[in-house]
């Protein structure tokens, strides 16, 4: 069942910012963003961690995780070394999470030659 949970809250996820790309003007880099800054907010007010604990990898991988993770890291951090917390926090929760996207990025580009679409 939770196969099932994770793959409904993360496609719904998915879905929405298909439709967003399909009827809006947005561009996707906007969606993105856009997607990281409300897990950051519904992180913040504690809203986003019971459908993590609900839906598992399936809210915690896309990109509303991913700024659910940075919110929840700034606010353990404040509570730890305070003020300075705020500028550390994000980047100590989610250390792992970007090295990996880097280093996935690193191998695909000596992998692949990019081309552009035309």
């Amino acid at each position: 069942m939770d196969y099932v949970k994770a793959f409904l809250v993360g496609g719904l996820l998915c879905l929405i910012g298909q439709i967003l790309i399909d009827k809006t003007k947005l561009t996707p880099a906007r969606i993105l963003v856009s997607y990281v800054v409300i897990g950051v907010l519904l992180g913040a007010v504690g809203l986003y961690q019971p459908l993590v604990d609900f839906a598992g990898a399936g809210a915690s991988v896309p990109l509303t995780g991913f700024g659910n993770t940075l919110a929840k890291g700034v606010r353990e951090a404040v509570d730890e070394d305070g003020f300075l917390g705020i500028f550390t926090g994000g980047l100590k929760a989610s250390a792992g999470g970007i090295t990996a996207a880097i280093l996935a990025g690193l191998v695909a580009s000596l992998l692949f030659k990019a081309k552009d679409k035309s």
